[in-house]
């Protein structure tokens, strides 16, 4: 925290390239921080931090209406057109370390596409990325977040008959985080009301950590 009336909340996104990290990361900062574009090669290619201005109308503590700040660091995918993973990893581990050292991360933000099914070796690949990077925690700290979800609107699908349709792997996924995730549209720009309702299930899953941050240090530390 800043100070007594505002909390402040850190998050990374994470996921493979062009599943919309950061169009993702612009939608919660309620911003356009992060390159965001198609492309037949991965755009982002380093880390980069965002953080938003004061919100309103957010969040609540012991009775009285606190100030929200998101701080979001958008990160290269993996797997990577141009980077290899361990470069991928090593860029992504030390940006958290620097960022998010002293006060901690509140959860990592696996970034999947609604309109593309995860298979197993995908989704393996994507888990042991992340435990190579959060440690043997990773899944308290970690949230699924579905983006492109208008488009399997468009196909008939509601949030029930989605997961209800969905893989066994994907489901297995959402499983170990204890069913953390949000459907998000990001193709469009995302109206306030919506960004909100992401926000506060957000805080919702911190809000059922405690409140507690997963501290990272330097590999060589």
């Amino acid at each position: 925290m800043a100070d007594s009336n505002e909390m402040t909340i850190n998050l990374v996104v994470l996921g493979r390239t062009q599943t919309g990290k950061s169009a993702a990361g612009n939608s919660l900062l309620g911003s356009s921080d992060f390159e965001s574009h198609c492309s037949p090669s991965s755009v982002t290619t380093c880390c980069s931090l965002g953080c938003s201005c004061r919100i309103l109308g957010i969040i609540r503590r012991n009775g009285r209406e606190l100030a929200l700040r998101v701080r979001v660091l958008d990160t290269p995918g993996y797997p990577h057109s141009g980077l290899s993973k361990e470069h991928v990893r090593d860029t992504v581990r030390s940006a958290l370390a620097h960022h998010f050292g002293k006060e901690g991360l509140h959860l990592a933000l696996l970034v999947l596409r609604a309109d593309l099914p995860l298979c197993p070796d995908e989704s393996h690949h994507t888990i042991q990325f992340i435990q190579e990077l959060l440690g043997p925690t990773w899944k308290d700290f970690t949230a699924v977040l579905l983006t492109h979800a208008d488009k399997a609107e468009e196909s008939g699908f509601s949030e029930e008959a989605y997961l209800h349709s969905a893989s066994s792997t994907l489901l297995s996924l959402l499983s170990s985080v204890q069913h953390k995730y949000i459907f998000l549209d990001n193709q469009k720009s995302i109206i306030k009301e919506e960004r909100a309702t992401v926000l506060r299930r957000l805080l919702n899953f911190i809000r059922q950590n405690n409140y507690q941050v997963l501290l990272l240090k330097h590999s060589k530390e």
